[in-house]
Parts: C-alpha cells; sequence; structure tokens
C-alpha cells in the first residue's frame, strides 16, 4: 500500500510494541531493514492471553491521545562577531518522551500475568510500532488478525494506505487521573532508547 495521500484524520493511528525479544536486541537497532521491523509485528496477543514467540505484539487499547512523532530540535544560538543577530545552529537534540492518554480500563492494566500492565517498569527494552491510520485495517478475520495484517507475510494484502514508525522504547509508568464528569484517565508514558525509523509504508 501507499502512504496516505490525503488529509484526514488518523482516528485508527495505533501504537503497539513486540514482544519477541529473541528476535530483537537494542544493540542492532541501527542495523534493522524495514522488513526485519515488520517481522516482530506478526501475531497480535490479546488481553489474559499467554503469548510470546517469534512475531508476538500487544496493542495498546483506548488511545484518547497521542504526542507529537520525531525528535524535537534542539537549535543553539551562537554570537557571530560583526553582526547584528546570533546565528542558529542544529545542537545535539534529546530523545523525548512518547506519552500517550488512555481512557482507562482497570483491568487490562492490572500488573499480572498475561496483562499489559505487567510490562510497565519492567526494564525490558521493546521494539515499537506506531501507526498513522485514518482507516481501520480491512483485512478478513477477526480485530486482531486485522491488525496483524498491517505486517504480514503478504506486505498489504488487506491493508489500507498507511505510515509506520518503529523505535526501541521501555514502558516506563502509568499515571492515573481519575475523572468525576468523564472517563476515568491515565498518562503512559514511554521512553524512546533508540532513533526513530521510518515512516515506511507497506
Amino acid at each position: 500500500m501507499a502512504h496516505i495521500l490525503s488529509i484526514g484524520v488518523g482516528l485508527f493511528s495505533d501504537v503497539s510494541f513486540s514482544t519477541d525479544l529473541a528476535s530483537f536486541s537494542m544493540v542492532n537497532a541501527a542495523t534493522l531493514t524495514e522488513a526485519n521491523w515488520r517481522t516482530l509485528f506478526g501475531t497480535e496477543v490479546l488481553d489474559n492471553v499467554a503469548g510470546g514467540g517469534a512475531g508476538a505484539f500487544r496493542r495498546i487499547y483506548n488511545i484518547r491521545e497521542l504526542p507529537q512523532m520525531g525528535v524535537p530540535p534542539n537549535i543553539v544560538n551562537v554570537p557571530n562577531y560583526g553582526t547584528k543577530a546570533s546565528k542558529q545552529i542544529q545542537g545535539q537534540a534529546d530523545s523525548p518522551s512518547f506519552e500517550i492518554v488512555l481512557n482507562y480500563v482497570p483491568q487490562a492494566w492490572q500488573d499480572t500475568a498475561n496483562y499489559i500492565g505487567d510490562y510497565v517498569g519492567n526494564s525490558f527494552v521493546y521494539p515499537f510500532r506506531f501507526t498513522l491510520l485514518n482507516t481501520e485495517p480491512t483485512g478478513g478475520g477477526t480485530a486482531a488478525v486485522r491488525w496483524a495484517s498491517l505486517n504480514a507475510a503478504a506486505f498489504g494484502l488487506g491493508t489500507v494506505a498507511n505510515s509506520q514508525y518503529f523505535f526501541a522504547g521501555k514502558l516506563e509508568a502509568l499515571q492515573i487521573n481519575p475523572q468525576l464528569t468523564d472517563a476515568n484517565q491515565a498518562t503512559l508514558t514511554v521512553s524512546m532508547q533508540s532513533d526513530l525509523y521510518g515512516p515506511y509504508t507497506i
């Protein structure tokens, strides 16, 4: 499929992380090709289901707000003798924190094996996939099959136009924000442990 070709709302944008640590090492993240990244996201594992192995990944559900993607610029002002204004140069940018605001469902985030909450704060570095999507994947089968089809071996079969970014990161913290007049919310903080790779498309 192509990248998204029109103006639209990224209503179905998705964040997932792969639990296939046997096939991934942050040491070689910079050497992974687009195809290497995609093979880490082949089979979705649902809540309360034991899962692992090659290509296993978990989606982060009930996303309310997503942060900006990319590394922010670090502009440094440098005095320039004999001129009225200083010059600006690109300094070394800091990796951003990737903070996702969620509609909070406590069961999904319990600190119990086979739930996504069990991965928060465990210090492991996981490969992450951010997919910019204006429409839901259209592959057949269950929802899990449709989302897995984004990176299926057939590369694009049954999917829609999308742009994907990959990076290595840690699930650092989950902060709960109770609401009295709205849905309970939580902020999931993911620290970026590598450069951002992409955008790719299938």
